[in-house]
């Protein structure tokens, strides 16, 4: 197995024939389609720099465009790196070919061999090594007892269902037994159900299996329940690196804030830091909410201003309560445990997700399209972003 590192890692796309016109005559970088333009070409990653542990699960995650299928490619050995290093172990594999880096990759599109059965398919790769016959015979049904496809060892792909093909397309990978296991939206051709069980099996083989993973995908219900760690990309930059945990709680910008949740953080741009007695507290409309004490400790020791702030609070985390904030519902969306209000307040679209665990019928029934509501939120769920720089004041 292997650790690996990501040293200033940089990939341009040179530009060829009509491509040249996009170029400024000064030389100078400019932004086109959220990516940079220089004298090179188009720079689809920028300054990747990234430790990763032996046996550890990382997840790129992003829009579409942000890099991370590239970043993917250039570990893989597929895309040429165009500046930077990266080692797998201590070894620097810059100029290593793909078949000498002892890789695995799976890929959104399980690239089978149609014309094979699944245990041929999932025996090629041992079959080029001249493994002896019982051994790979050995691999292929461990390796098909593990994925729960042993059934479908005589079938050929056209006669399996979409999950079955990437069952097939995850055994072929993981029976070479790599040092690095690459995963590229494996999952994004599924349907939802189909999707949630592949999860459940992605996180039971990485508890049977002893290699590296590199997972990359735009869904983030993937990236929160599948990576020790995340790395959350935009535009080509790495925009944060942290756990599940930490990127949800204290994302460090406002793109974080909204990419990470569900529904998406509330942003409130009309919002003010002040101090009160010597704390810190937020004042938004007729509401003031002290901070806690976390936050207070963290602004102190950033030696934060009072200043107008960007107010981010997750659905999840507004209460509706009589002194609160005034607002008239659009929406109400019954999600069994839970209403998913849209309400309209200070002129702007603010989304709760309110608990009905306490809730009477006729308490849920009255939040209603037209319903008025108050609402507020404690002092621990606030994050506070800089309106010059988009980032966290705790950070």
């Amino acid at each position: 197995m292997a650790s690996l590192t990501l040293k200033n890692i940089k990939k341009v796309y040179p530009f060829n024939g009509d491509d040249a016109k996009m170029k400024k005559k000064k030389g100078e970088p400019e932004k086109k389609t959220n990516l940079q333009i220089t004298d090179e070409g188009v720079v689809a990653v920028q300054e990747f720099n990234l430790d990763i542990a032996d046996k550890e699960f990382i997840v790129l995650v992003g829009p579409s465009g942000c890099g991370k299928s590239t970043t993917l490619r250039m570990v893989a050995g597929l895309e040429e790196i165009s500046g930077g290093e990266l080692y797998i172990g201590d070894k620097l594999v810059n100029d290593v070919a793909p078949k000498d880096r002892d890789i695995a990759m799976v890929f959104q599109n399980y690239a089978l061999y149609p014309h094979m059965t699944v245990y041929d398919n999932i025996a090629f790769a041992l079959k080029l090594r001249k493994m002896p016959k019982d051994e790979i015979d050995k691999k292929v049904k461990e390796a098909a007892e593990i994925l729960d496809i042993t059934q479908y060892l005589g079938r050929k792909p056209k006669a399996l269902s979409g999950g079955q093909r990437q069952r097939v397309a995850i055994g072929r990978a993981i029976v070479r037994e790599p040092k690095v296991l690459l995963m590229d939206e494996p999952l994004s051709n599924l349907d939802a159900k189909l999707r949630n069980q592949m999860r459940a099996e992605i996180i039971k083989l990485r508890q049977r299996i002893n290699t590296t993973f590199i997972y990359v995908t735009h869904d983030q219900t993937e990236a929160m329940t599948l990576g020790d760690r995340i790395v959350i990309m935009k535009d080509g930059f790495i925009q944060q690196i942290g756990t599940p945990q930490e990127v949800f709680n204290h994302p460090y910008n406002l793109f974080v804030a909204t990419f990470i949740g569900t529904p998406q953080m509330n942003l409130f741009e009309n919002a003010k830091l002040v101090k009160q007695n010597g704390k810190y507290a937020v004042k938004l409309d007729s509401l003031t909410v002290e901070l806690s004490e976390e936050k207070q400790a963290k602004l102190a020791a950033n030696n934060v201003a009072e200043q107008d702030v960007v107010l981010g609070v997750r659905p999840e985390h507004i209460t509706l309560d009589t002194t609160g904030i005034e607002g008239k519902v659009d929406v109400s969306e019954l999600m069994g445990s839970s209403v998913h209000l849209h309400v309209t307040s200070m002129g702007r679209d603010v989304v709760m997700v309110v608990s009905t665990m306490n809730m009477t019928g006729a308490e849920v029934a009255a939040l209603t399209g037209g319903s008025t509501v108050k609402y507020t939120f404690p002092g621990h769920v606030c994050h506070l972003f800089s309106k010059e720089t988009g980032i966290n004041l705790e950070a």
